[in-house]
């Protein structure tokens, strides 16, 4: 029938209006720290939004071909009675031409992200920089552990904190991510980061925001039952001396606890 190819055109046609109206809305399009939703707070967030419009436009233009060739192939050849249907071996030429094209798209995709990969992933790029945590990701929570007063990670006087991250403005930021467990994924959305927590593997992450505020870590990966519980606090501190003031008074908490863990110990 051929009203079934006008539903199919409607349909079409609302996917490709939702297509060119979601990149100006800010309830439609990616997240961001900034109230300028063009610019993303990292300094890569810009290229993987980038990368991400061009894939976006490619498969947008993929996808109206495709449906304005399935619509006009269901308008104009309908069911209707006595008319059969034929058998056909097809084009080996068109075929090899819709097999080629594709293959040059993702090799296309795969040489231009490059860069920006190699920004993000490869160890060349990492900055020169003291770790600022070693984050487990575990089920179900994140547990933080920054360096103490020594600078230095795995001694005495580090701070032991839970889904509490914690950097400072403007400033490269590098953690070694972990798992205890399963496969988790740290993900920071207004950053436009992502990176598996692997077990058996301790994985050097870095980024940086050029905006103050408070964000949300999650995690990206179907952990378990309670994988929706694995949600985080970002803060990021506007200068070192706020970051450094957070410090110390979270490190004068620990300390009181862990007095206070000692006594009823001995009381016991």
């Amino acid at each position: 029938m051929r009203n079934w190819s006008l539903l199919f055109a409607a349909a079409a046609v609302a996917s490709v209006l939702a297509f060119v109206y979601a990149p100006f809305s800010q309830e439609w399009w990616l997240p961001n720290a900034s109230d300028n939703y063009w610019h993303v707070a990292s300094s890569y967030g810009n290229q993987i939004d980038h990368l991400f419009i061009l894939i976006l436009i490619i498969t947008g233009v993929v996808f109206i071909g495709t449906q304005v060739v399935f619509v006009y192939a269901a308008h104009k050849f309908p069911d209707a009675p006595g008319r059969v249907a034929k058998y056909i071996h097809g084009s080996q030429r068109l075929e090899v031409i819709w097999t080629i094209i594709p293959a040059a798209i993702l090799v296309f995709i795969a040489l231009y992200q490059m860069g920006t990969w190699a920004d993000i992933k490869f160890r060349s790029a990492m900055p020169k920089v003291q770790p600022l945590a070693e984050i487990t990701g575990r089920q179900f929570q994140w547990m933080m552990r920054y360096p103490g007063p020594d600078g230095r990670l795995h001694t005495d006087d580090d701070l032991f904190l839970v889904n509490d991250l914690h950097f400072v403005k403007g400033k490269p930021t590098l953690i070694y991510l972990r798992s205890a467990d399963v496969l988790h994924s740290f993900y920071l959305p207004e950053l436009r980061l992502k990176q598996d927590a692997v077990p058996g593997l301790t994985i050097p992450v870095w980024f940086d925001s050029d905006r103050a505020g408070k964000l949300e870590l999650v995690c990206a990966e179907l952990c378990g039952w309670g994988h929706y519980k694995m949600r985080g606090n970002v803060t990021i501190h506007d200068t070192q001396a706020e970051f450094d003031e957070w410090m110390t008074g979270k490190m004068r908490e620990q300390s009181v606890d862990q007095l206070v863990s000692a006594q009823g110990s001995k009381g016991n």
